[in-house]
């Protein structure tokens, strides 16, 4: 089993580190645009394996392809932050153009992987990356859901003072404001959320994630690393070893829900052929509407790369 991971930035090279002390493959590779910046971190992070006891084989790349050949999962992490004076279209044109390179360089060397994306924007870039590898939906997918939801639940945690272990979620929508986390799907320990906390503090919890990765940039100055990469590695875990997990993610829509021709964060069982199903949740006429308005705001920005496609 081999996982190449693109961009040896924070979230790649977390996302891989967690993929090595998991032993989730006998070949991790992790390669990055700017010279000896994969090799140093995978060199780091091999000299941890005979201290946490591991044996993935971890290996850096500075932009060699082949090293990534025949890989079974690629993440892709690759794009820049939005800088002071970017616009979003600005962002958007960069981060697609990194991300359609990434793909193409994927594809040519591992045709057969599944590619997840990490990359923002997410949900276009998810978008992105389809049309460029041009794959089947179901092997080209975002990390989105199960970051937001990991907020959620670590959030619901420390309000309730119980473990996050019992706290199960549902989250749907596009990866932002826009986002519906769902506390009729939302339980600890078998037990209804709604039964276990006041609808404001619930209220409050369910915004506080809805904003949680500015949170982050605020205190940070940059934004997070630890749980977007050990999201992202938690997906490869359901892949590689066929577990069936069910979990948010952002995937390409046909008609369920409404919704057609669109990436956004559904429930899916996720396993070694990637998405294996998306799961229809029957959501109330407000639930809907929500994620209705979210996916309004996901096309809104999938348009504006269709429209960068456009001849002039």
């Amino acid at each position: 089993m081999k996982v190449s991971v693109i961009g040896a930035g924070n979230v790649g090279a977390t996302c891989a580190d967690v993929i090595a002390h998991k032993e989730l493959a006998n070949e991790v590779v992790l390669l990055d645009i700017k010279e000896n910046f994969a090799e140093g971190k995978a060199l780091d992070m091999w000299q941890t394996a005979p201290i946490n006891m591991y044996d993935s084989r971890v290996t850096g790349s500075t932009n060699d392809y082949a090293k990534t050949a025949g890989s079974d999962v690629v993440v892709i992490t690759s794009g820049l932050p939005r800088k002071p004076g970017m616009s979003r279209d600005d962002l958007i044109a960069t981060n697609a153009g990194i991300v359609k390179t990434v793909t193409e360089n994927v594809i040519k060397h591992s045709p057969n992987a599944i590619i997840i994306v990490v990359s923002n924007p997410l949900d276009v870039m998810t978008y992105c990356a389809y049309l460029t590898a041009k794959l089947p939906s179901n092997k080209v997918f975002g990390m989105a859901g199960i970051l937001d939801t990991a907020r959620y639940k670590a959030f619901l945690a420390t309000e309730l003072n119980v473990s996050p272990k019992d706290i199960q979620a549902v989250l749907m929508g596009g990866h932002g404001d826009t986002m519906v986390p769902l506390p009729r799907y939302t339980t600890v320990g078998g037990i209804p959320v709604t039964e276990l906390i006041a609808k404001d503090k619930l209220d409050a919890i369910i915004e506080r994630t809805k904003k949680g990765g500015g949170e982050i940039v605020n205190l940070l100055g940059t934004s997070a690393w630890y749980a977007p990469g050990a999201a992202a590695a938690q997906m490869v875990e359901a892949i590689v070893r066929d577990q069936k997990r069910v979990f948010p993610v952002c995937a390409w829509l046909s008609g369920e829900y409404g919704l057609k021709d669109i990436y956004m964060g559904v429930p899916v069982i996720l396993g070694k052929n990637g998405i294996e199903k998306i799961i229809e949740l029957q959501l109330t006429t407000d639930e809907m509407q929500l994620c209705k308005d979210s996916a309004k705001a996901v096309k809104e920005v999938m348009d504006v790369l269709d429209n960068m496609k456009a001849p002039a």
